[in-house]
């Protein structure tokens, strides 16, 4: 296949420590080891030559149905061949954790009750007929620079390693059919009849199965792992109840255990514009998620997950402080690393030839005044659903936080969307300042601390009297920045965050006005290109996560039938998988940038939730 499927139809596979995507041609064409965030092991993504590992039948690239076992993240792909039909099981083993097993180094948080095991495992059986079936496994390892040189492993043809020239990871394969090499490929073919299975196995531990009855059990443990894991969840019994749950899935399977990080995507350089250079690398933590991360995790019930991601961002946010100040940037590796220096890697094409192809990402060090905001938001969600005292060193590092948002209120900034034209006054940023002093003063009461809670008040109301004064224009709706008369979508956060209650006519008149004139087809675009100084040209898509946002601006200011409908055409869009990217071109309905998305997953769950929330309250009840 020359051509780069569309970036919606890309499975995405987990074991909460790797992942990876597959194509629908059951290529898997996305895997970075030995983290998420290292360099591609396969690359097709985003260069047809860099890499890819497919599995499937010999003569038929397009499956008759694809996914997902419910409950889990085990991808399903059925395939109607000229002489029968197979079923393909894909999934990154996940077993129970042994008593007495030996600590990783790089673990910082406590395993569950089981654990990734470095494979992934692929599995055929043919439902009918007879089909002939075929693995063909092509590491380029360093985004498609260098190839590996296979061995095989043992005294017979069903198990090869392979390495890079110089350094890890070494990979291995293992199943049960026979296997050969030709240069950098390690490739096995079989033919199957009525009720015959086959599997191979790609690992990169020492843990691979060698049987068709381990590899049955690995099938039983993964998908009981999951399947326990949503288990804990709370979902309401509603036809969109599978939208949340495939969200709560992707936001499991975007995490990285062994610090509690979370990524923002699972990949790099996925264009915002087919053929353009906003292609960017989202491949770590943002503390912009983090206030919505913690809603999500403890309104669906996952205390444990919440409880591990705010260790995480807390434990970035304070390394290195000693009692100083904490330095708070708007992103962190998931190892909670601080520099993130983006460079682009000119030898890949980019998917759809969308250049350049971008590793870290630039924004790293911009100043963003939004941050202080989202993590005093995120400190007061997780006391609020009943989290432990903070420690008084962590509160002292809190505080500097809030303190530099009430000193740093008045500066100009590059805002939400981390534009990369001059920093501005842009209304968004002012607000989430507010929400720094807010919550900050309201956190103080509850610790006692009078003297800052009056002091953090005080500011929280002043910067309020400047926003109502300087950021409302004479139409009487809020401003993209002080100064012009642009709209922008993240003013649909001004209700969210509790900046004024959704019946001010402040409030109602911009949430009208964005529904209105910052659409394409009912989907919010962040801003005006044309009238916005991005450093970019050129037009982008739809953004996904605010389109969320104005289902649940709608419904909060009682527009239920507007909302319902912006929501069910959202739902509409989803990949055929239930997976959201970045973007989606409102005339055709395509997903843009990268993919999944945690932010647009994360508005989903805020927006479906708030929805059949506020449905539920206006419902005639029995009797009535």
């Amino acid at each position: 296949m020359a051509d780069f499927p569309p970036i919606a139809d890309y499975a995405f596979l987990s074991d909460c420590e790797d992942n990876c995507l597959i194509a629908p041609d059951g290529s898997v064409e996305w895997l970075c080891l030995p983290r998420p965030d290292s360099p591609s092991i396969f690359g097709s993504l985003l260069d047809r030559t860099a890499g890819m590992f497919r599995f499937g039948p010999t003569n038929t690239h397009v499956p008759h149905q694809r996914r997902y076992i419910p409950g889990t993240m085990v991808l399903e792909t059925t395939w109607h061949t000229p002489t029968g039909w197979l079923l393909v099981q894909d999934f990154m083993v996940i077993r129970p954790v042994e008593d007495g097993c030996e600590r990783r180094a790089d673990y910082r948080r406590a395993p569950g009750d089981a654990a990734a095991t470095g494979t992934l495992l692929r599995m055929a059986t043919c439902i009918g007929g007879r089909v002939e079936i075929i693995a063909n496994c092509i590491p380029n390892f360093e985004y498609g620079t260098k190839i590996g040189h296979w061995d095989y492993d043992g005294p017979g043809y069903e198990a090869m390693t392979v390495q890079p020239p110089e350094g890890d990871p070494q990979l291995r394969v293992t199943g049960n059919l026979r296997l050969g090499t030709v240069g950098g490929r390690c490739y096995g073919k079989t033919s199957l009849d009525l009720g015959e299975s086959a599997f191979i196995a790609l690992s990169w531990s020492d843990s691979a199965p060698t049987t068709k009855e381990e590899a049955d059990a690995d099938l039983l443990a993964t998908v009981s792992f999951w399947r326990d894991w949503l288990a804990v969840g709370r979902f309401p019994d509603h036809p969109w109840r599978s939208y949340l749950e495939r969200s709560a899935l992707t936001l499991k399977g975007l995490s990285y255990a062994p610090t509690g990080a979370i990524m923002a995507a699972a990949t790099t350089s996925l264009p915002e514009t087919p053929g353009g250079a906003r292609n960017w690398d989202y491949r770590f933590t943002w503390i912009r998620d983090s206030a919505f991360m913690l809603r999500a995790l403890y309104r669906l019930g996952f205390e444990w997950e919440a409880l591990e991601y705010f260790a995480f961002v807390i434990e970035a946010v304070a390394q290195g402080g000693d009692g100083k100040p904490w330095d708070l940037q708007i992103m962190y590796g998931i190892g909670g690393e601080r520099d993130l220096t983006e460079r682009t890697l000119d030898h890949l094409s980019g998917w759809g030839n969308s250049r350049p192809v971008r590793v870290g990402n630039g924004a790293w060090d911009q100043h963003q005044n939004d941050v202080w905001g989202m993590i005093i938001d995120a400190v007061d969600t997780h006391i609020r659903w009943g989290a432990s005292q903070i420690l008084h060193p962590v509160w002292q590092g809190l505080a500097s936080l809030v303190e530099q948002a009430i000193q740093r209120a008045d500066d100009p900034d590059q805002g939400i969307w981390e534009i990369r034209g001059d920093p501005e006054h842009f209304t968004a940023s002012k607000v989430l300042c507010w929400v720094a002093a807010e919550r900050g003063a309201d956190l103080a009461r509850m610790r006692d601390d009078k003297e800052r809670a009056e002091r953090w008040q005080q500011a929280a109301d002043a910067m309020k009297a400047d926003i109502l004064d300087k950021g409302v224009d004479e139409r009487g709706r809020f401003r993209q920045a002080y100064g012009n008369t642009e709209l922008d979508a993240s003013l649909l956060l001004i209700p969210i965050l509790g900046f004024l209650p959704p019946d001010d006519e402040r409030v109602r008149t911009t949430v009208l006005a964005i529904a209105d004139e910052l659409t394409e087809d009912d989907l919010v675009l962040r801003y005006k290109v044309d009238t916005t100084d991005t450093g970019f040209e050129g037009k982008e898509g739809t953004f996904t996560i605010c389109s969320f946002w104005l289902v649940s601006a709608l419904a909060m200011i009682g527009e239920l039938d507007r909302a319902r409908a912006l929501c069910k055409k959202l739902l509409s869009f989803a990949g055929p998988l239930q997976l959201y990217a970045e973007e989606i071109e409102a005339s055709t309905g395509e997903h843009l940038g990268n993919v999944p998305q945690a932010f647009t997953h994360l508005a989903l769950i805020e927006a479906v939730s708030a929805l059949i929330e506020a449905e539920g309250a206006t419902a005639p009840t029995l009797g009535s």
